[in-house]
């Protein structure tokens, strides 16, 4: 006999992706008010991202170790998440010193550490024929979008711009990972579960920065700054949590398929 979650799963995969589309906004928005009601600290919602990443790390060094190859990861996506968190790290120490410094500080020293096993001690099994991803399609717009639209506070305008910076980077900075995956068609568990992390986090973020926005009637967006900027914040939040929400859907689908490798079809991510 199949189970309820079975019979619910195989009825969705049926349907035609403008309907899968239409439940995937309803299961968010629901899965957004259900923290609500749950976390009554929502700025617990950030530290659980951060932490969901640095879980994704460990996984990644877990691959790392046992396997000693790193096939199928992106070392410029590592390299843009590096800059991200080090830019990042600057602005939490010079305009804010709290938990989230402490995270990024290691999730920082970890990310360092797989780039230095991806390129020299496992250089020989890295794909780098497959990580073809043009970083500066990514850099050159943010550093222009950092320059144009950022935070209008108090502080320095360099640390305003590094501000910035680091958002519009972090929301770009997996489609190098995106797009080792689409070439490759064949995702093995760990880069999967590594990939699943990030998507889980980015959700846990932008229900962060949305209900923030819902519990203050909008006078956080107010506290932001004006123009552009408080609009830009929550557009790069979403914009990361759908760039992977493609990939994640697919990656559930396997899990209760009971397949270990993934395998995405042509157009996915």
């Amino acid at each position: 006999m199949k189970s309820p979650i079975h019979t619910v799963w195989s009825w969705v995969r049926r349907q035609p992706p403008k309907v899968k589309a239409f439940l995937a906004v309803v299961t968010g928005m629901a899965a957004l008010v259900l923290l609500r009601f749950i976390v009554h600290d929502h700025d617990n919602l950030f530290v659980a991202a951060e932490a969901v990443h640095s879980i994704g790390i460990c996984v990644l060094i877990y691959k790392l170790m046992k396997e000693k190859t790193c096939a199928g990861l992106s070392l410029k996506s590592q390299e843009l998440t590096a800059i991200f968190l080090a830019v990042r790290l600057y602005c939490s120490f010079v305009m804010e010193y709290d938990i989230h410094t402490v995270l990024d500080l290691a999730t920082l020293g970890t990310t360092l550490w797989v780039i230095f096993m991806i390129r020299f001690k496992l250089r020989a099994s890295y794909m780098e024929d497959k990580d073809n991803f043009a970083l500066y399609y990514v850099l050159v717009p943010c550093v222009v979008l950092a320059v144009l639209i950022h935070p209008s506070t108090s502080h320095n305008i360099l640390n305003r711009i590094s501000w910035a910076l680091c958002v519009y980077l972090e929301a770009v900075s997996v489609l190098p990972q995106l797009r080792v995956m689409q070439n490759t068609k064949i995702v093995e568990p760990f880069t999967a579960h590594y990939v699943f992390a990030l998507g889980v986090a980015r959700f846990l973020s932008c229900a962060h920065w949305v209900l923030q926005v819902v519990d203050t009637r909008g006078r956080l967006l107010v506290a932001l700054g004006y123009g552009l900027w408080p609009s830009m914040v929550l557009i790069s939040e979403i914009v990361q949590t759908f760039i992977l929400a493609d990939f994640c859907y697919y990656y559930v689908k396997s899990v209760f398929g009971g397949q270990l490798v993934l395998r995405l079809p042509s157009g996915v991510v």
